[in-house]
């Protein structure tokens, strides 16, 4: 019975000691949920920096802006790179998670794209209007046609207010459809001839549209660059864990400056 004991005791210590071991490996790991462009390039960017360090940095990619939250939360990832702090604000308000921002990394300009149109002043009455139907997505797609004369909002409307196609004083007359972000580009691509879309940078990006293709973008001197600068989200106290600290200080570097400023050709913007 002693004996039968003893190698008991002894397995669990062996099983411990492993277990231990990869602990430690995991710690040395960092799981990043990410939108394919450009936050999962920008990711690779620093995987050389961070093994440098002595961390593996793991990148999952993801093609939807709910997924990679409730991967953070449940704690399948230590970090994701994808939104903007309203977005998050607003997913944890509608799913009770505790979600924090780590860190403003680069700013993505919304632009209108059309099918067919080259000069908004050439929008015909009814045309047919695309932007994405999220709460923050929302309210800065309708923000921007409101800079461009094409609606108009409520006198003070804003960012932090939030607005929806429900607060539009007067639409212009135009068809504005709300459709999931990431469908945006492909709505427009089957859209009517002569129609626009307010699309997010990332997805105008994944699409093949440049920056320069847009008739209109956000005024870059107002205060849309600082409202929606793309974070990295971790859950809530650990913003200072060793895990991040690595993640951040391996981003916020010049190299990474210039990583953006050459291959997004200022549709991708740094902002620390």
């Amino acid at each position: 019975m002693k004996k039968i004991l003893s190698l008991i005791v002894s397995l669990a210590v062996v099983i411990g000691l492993f277990s231990g071991c990869g602990a430690k490996k995991d710690d040395k790991t960092i799981k990043v949920g990410a939108s394919s462009t450009p936050h999962a390039e920008i990711l690779e960017s620093v995987k050389e920096d961070l093994a440098a360090k002595g961390y593996t940095l793991e990148v999952v990619i993801y093609d939807d802006y709910v997924l990679p939250n409730k991967a953070l939360a449940d704690g399948t990832l230590d970090a994701n790179y994808f939104q903007h702090k309203p977005y998050l604000d607003s997913f944890n308000a509608q799913n009770g998670t505790n979600l924090a921002s780590a860190a403003a990394i680069h700013y993505e300009p919304f632009g209108i794209y059309s099918n067919d149109v080259t000069d908004l002043k050439d929008l015909k009455p009814g045309a047919t209007i695309v932007i994405p139907a999220d709460d923050s997505n929302e309210t800065r797609a309708l923000l921007l046609l409101a800079q461009e004369n094409i609606i108009k909002l409520p006198e003070g409307a804003s960012a932090a207010k939030g607005v929806t196609t429900l607060d539009i004083v007067d639409n212009g007359g135009y068809n504005i459809q709300t459709v999931q972000a990431e469908t945006v580009p492909a709505q427009l691509k089957n859209s009517d001839p002569g129609s626009i879309a307010v699309i997010n940078g990332n997805y105008a990006i994944g699409a093949g549209l440049k920056i320069s293709d847009a008739l209109a973008t956000e005024n870059a001197n107002g205060d849309a660059a600082q409202t929606y600068a793309n974070i990295v989200a971790v859950r809530s106290g650990e913003e200072s864990s060793e895990k991040t600290k690595a993640l951040i200080d391996a981003l916020k570097t010049d190299k990474v400056k210039s990583f953006i400023d050459e291959k997004y050709a200022g549709a991708v913007l740094p902002i620390f």
